[in-house]
């Protein structure tokens, strides 16, 4: 047990090490079994965070994003929070003026997350599989620069379902219908 999280650890940190020696602007430590976002790694890249446009946490085991991630990472085009167990973000995501892609496919949402509707680049919304039923359509509609929201696999009432062009300018991506059961 003790080795396997020595390994995880010295994993992350070699990805840290390569994103700050050769000044990538992307850090990706998908699938590294992390349950929080490493404190050790604001300092780490403590030079380098304005240059960071794409970081991939996907397939981990988050429960939250803390503000203070958000606040360092402030330049983020691109952010993949895919498969780990969000159910929320925080308040500071609106502070992220270049995001234009988020996924956050397979996690824990019950509700769209509203933060997201004021994110003034935001372009790609991915949210398929997870338990969304209720979905601001009058903030999304606002939203000028979004160009598609997957909420595939979730179980939205039948108000999203009439979202259709021209109502809203954007791609709206939805699991077919269930057939209603004959009694």
């Amino acid at each position: 047990m003790q080795k396997r999280m020595g390994e995880a650890v010295a994993r992350v940190a070699r990805k840290v090490n390569d994103t700050v020696e050769n000044k990538k602007d992307s850090l990706d430590l998908a699938n590294c079994k992390l349950m929080t976002f490493p404190v050790g790694i604001y300092k780490a890249m403590r030079s380098v965070t304005e240059g960071i446009h794409r970081i991939s946490l996907a397939n981990n085991e988050l429960k939250s994003i803390t503000s203070r991630f958000v606040t360092t990472f402030s330049q983020l085009t691109e952010l993949n929070l895919a498969g780990n167990y969000l159910h929320r973000l925080p308040e500071e995501i609106t502070s992220l003026l270049h995001l234009r892609a988020i996924d956050l496919s397979r996690n824990r949402f019950r509700r769209f997350p509203e933060p997201l509707a004021t994110v003034p680049a935001l372009e790609t919304i991915d949210l398929e599989e997870n338990e969304i039923a209720e979905v601001p359509t009058d903030k999304l509609a606002s939203m000028a620069l979004l160009r598609s929201l997957n909420l595939r696999a979730n179980p939205v009432g039948p108000e999203v379902r009439l979202l259709v062009r021209p109502l809203v300018p954007f791609e709206l991506l939805l699991s077919p219908e269930e057939p209603i059961p004959k009694a």
